[in-house]
């Protein structure tokens, strides 16, 4: 069987553990943000796994783990006085790059999804979240044995609507085709973008806002893709290539028209601000020079419906 469990019938999340009052679940992007996955940063340093790591390196820059843990704490007092529960997985030495949570597991309306990093050093953090989230009493859907799919590649964009992003190199075809199932099978529309490897993952270069808007760089998305999105009605603020490669658009909304980002993320931020949402700015610039940003060092594992 492809998957460890059978198809389920309802669209909805996933009930509360019998020892819990924690309804765990996400089926949007945008619904109220009420438990996230976290990791500390002590062993953070910048890897040659991708093209802004690559650069941060060329230009003689490194991470300072002592100011890296102090952002990611502050990350997650912002994240706390907005009502988030922070579930912290412990750090690991083996795991450098544990604290983007985001790509070592995917968290559906029916559980957790183990999925299948694509880089070595990485390869171990899906079984070790799986294994620390089951201990909350996260339910678990199963694990992805076909292809490699990272969760950066993946939006949940509103109930019964997936966005499934592969490049080759991170995502292939093979995992976006097999995550695709899953979410058919539940009756969900799944779409496949597959874009540039340059741009590492989905959500370097789209992200969501709220259940009608999108944040997204418009100049390096297939018109095919931006022609799905008008067709579901939702209105894209776009960003630049100058600041996709800042993780600029990687931003995390926390529902009722509040957005998490980068505090260096001047024009985005004061837009969003225009447009009505309350930004809460956060600095991760030790994070940034890694290659990632808010939406990559945060994994929702609960939401209130979309």
């Amino acid at each position: 069987m492809l998957f460890d469990f059978a198809p389920a019938a309802s669209h909805g999340p996933a009930r509360a553990h019998p020892e819990t009052d924690i309804r765990w679940g996400v089926d949007s992007e945008y619904g109220r943000l009420t438990d996230v996955m976290l990791s500390a940063p002590p062993h953070l340093e910048v890897l040659p796994c991708n093209s802004v790591a690559v650069e941060a390196l060329a230009n003689g820059l490194a991470c300072c783990p002592v100011a890296a843990e102090t952002q990611h704490r502050a990350l997650a007092r912002t994240l706390e006085a907005e009502g988030v529960s922070c579930h912290f997985v412990p750090p690991s030495e083996d795991m450098p790059d544990l604290s983007f949570t985001r790509d070592a597991a995917l968290m559906t309306p029916w559980g957790l999804l183990q999925l299948v990093p694509a880089v070595a050093h990485r390869a171990a953090e899906a079984a070790y979240v799986r294994r620390t989230a089951e201990s909350w009493g996260v339910p678990i859907l199963g694990r992805l044995p076909e292809g490699r799919a990272e969760g950066g590649d993946l939006c949940v964009l509103r109930p019964g609507v997936v966005v499934i992003g592969y490049s080759g190199e991170r995502t292939d075809e093979a995992g976006a085709s097999a995550l695709a199932r899953l979410f058919e099978a539940r009756g969900w529309r799944a779409i496949r973008y597959r874009f540039d490897p340059h741009f590492l993952h989905l959500d370097t270069h789209f992200t969501t806002v709220d259940r009608n808007r999108a944040v997204a760089c418009t100049e390096a998305i297939d018109p095919a893709f931006l022609g799905q999105l008008e067709e579901l009605g939702i209105d894209l603020v776009p960003v630049s290539y100058d600041e996709v490669q800042r993780l600029g658009g990687n931003i995390l909304s926390l529902g009722d028209g509040r957005v998490l980002s980068s505090a260096d993320n001047h024009r985005l931020n004061g837009q969003l601000e225009r447009l009505g949402y309350r930004v809460l700015p956060v600095e991760i610039d030790q994070f940034v020079r890694c290659g990632g940003g808010i939406h990559c060092l945060t994994l929702p594992l609960a939401r209130t419906p979309g």
